[in-house]
């Protein structure tokens, strides 16, 4: 069962879920970011330099968090935000290495 921030266990990750969350582009960057981090590594959530007004980085931080991509946890006034990484991984191996790598490498279109 999922805590009282919405950090959800491992035994509730749903792929539908994260998929969704990922589809963003800018969630799918801050994802990149982290994941780009030492394992473990934490980051405020002001520093990824997202176009986003505070409610609205609230609410992509919040999908990411239900997704079960995040651990968030307060400092202060400030949140801060680690990848999942190995729960990630446990639950959808390399799912998070080939989204990130197609990111980087996009399909060029077929030409007739």
């Amino acid at each position: 069962m999922a805590d009282a921030d919405g950090h959800p266990d491992i035994e509730e990750f749903d792929l539908s879920t994260v998929l969704a969350a990922l589809a963003d582009d800018n969630r799918r960057n801050v994802i990149a970011q982290l994941y780009a981090e030492p394992e473990g590594a934490e980051q405020f959530c002001s520093v990824f330099g997202m176009p986003w007004a505070p409610s609205t980085r609230t609410h992509h931080f919040r999908v990411l968090r239900k997704a079960g991509l995040i651990w968030q946890r307060d400092v202060g006034n400030g949140r801060m935000t680690k990848l999942r990484r190995d729960d990630m991984e446990t639950a959808f191996p390399g799912l998070l290495t080939a989204i990130l790598a197609a990111d980087r490498h996009p399909a060029t279109p077929a030409t007739s």
